[in-house]
């Protein structure tokens, strides 16, 4: 019996598992991994915007009528309105005319819709009085009830702003299975603003969480991989320095919002109770930082564009070498 010699095939594969992703040296040893991360996280956040659309449609006029009668009984919250799509912009459906909206400053209204209805003029009674009560019916009807938010403010009992009054808003959150539920009571006692506001939406369906993840790892390996040859294709090359350039302005234009973004929510969740976390992209800046993106991935295209032309133009070290 002859033994097959399968030293040859190790160690081509070992020296493929060394060359795939491997930065050359320089810059790229810095830029590659950052690269490859905020494209992991990219991805993954591309992958939880599309897993929710799993997600139940909002609650419809039926839905919502059933629970803030039960509710909150005896107060009138006129017409239901149901929003157009699951996320929406200023109210609307994500069309291309509102993709100038996203890109200059206004991307952060880009979120999820809800089901909403309001109630005006002077409440009927004591807004401590309504809060109570919706509490005791979300409970007794298996909501999950997080503690009140209560805010004091000073406005008006008239349009003149004649007499200022003291308001108490109390924000009421609750959840019940994939619905979540928050109103908004005010002690406001003027005829033409609200008292009660309430809107229903849904909480992310389960598939977001296992979808951003796995995505995440994939899309973080495809950037190691991707940009670990950029940097070895230029290395020695004349192009080299303005491949590291355009990647690197990527590459700080794609992490920069993050920093931001991230300190302010993650204060905004320890202030208020939020029975769902906000959304992936959110944490990245997105959309609100839309334009910063775009403009980092045309920097990255050029890049990979450079990368692969035809390997001409070595530098005199490279020559030399």
């Amino acid at each position: 019996m002859t033994v097959r010699d399968t030293r040859p095939a190790d160690r081509f594969g070992r020296r493929l598992l060394r060359r795939l992703g491997r930065p050359a040296g320089g810059a790229a040893v810095a830029w590659v991994p950052l690269a490859a991360v905020i494209c992991g996280l990219f991805t993954g956040a591309l992958a939880s915007r599309a897993a929710w659309e799993t997600s139940r449609p909002q609650p419809d006029r039926a839905e919502a009528a059933a629970i803030l009668t039960e509710v909150f009984p005896g107060h009138d919250l006129g017409e239901i309105d149901t929003p157009p799509a699951l996320f929406v912009v200023y109210g609307h459906a994500l069309r291309l005319k509102t993709v100038k909206t996203l890109l200059f400053g206004d991307g952060g209204e880009y979120q999820e819709s809800a089901t909403g209805a309001a109630a005006f003029g002077a409440p009927p009674v004591p807004a401590a009085q309504i809060v109570a009560v919706a509490r005791e019916r979300l409970i007794g009807a298996g909501w999950r009830v997080y503690d009140p938010q209560v805010s004091d403010r000073v406005g008006c009992a008239d349009k003149l702003c004649a007499t200022p009054e003291a308001i108490s808003d109390t924000a009421l959150t609750a959840r019940r299975g994939d619905t979540i539920l928050n109103a908004s009571i005010s002690s406001q006692t003027a005829v033409d603003a609200t008292y009660l506001s309430v809107e229903l939406h849904r909480a992310p369906p389960p598939l977001v969480v296992p979808a951003g993840v796995l995505a995440t790892v994939l899309g973080a390996v495809a950037g190691w991989m991707v940009f670990g040859w950029v940097s070895r294709r230029t290395e020695g090359r004349r192009r080299r320095g303005a491949v590291n350039g355009l990647v690197g302005v990527a590459t700080v234009l794609w992490w920069l919002p993050v920093p931001l973004s991230v300190p302010v929510l993650l204060g905004h969740h320890r202030d208020e109770p939020h029975p769902a976390w906000h959304p992936y992209w959110e944490w990245l800046g997105q959309p609100t930082a839309s334009l910063l993106f775009l403009v980092g991935a045309g920097c990255a295209l050029l890049a990979l564009g450079l990368a692969a032309g035809p390997r001409r133009g070595t530098t005199p070290e490279a020559a030399t070498g």
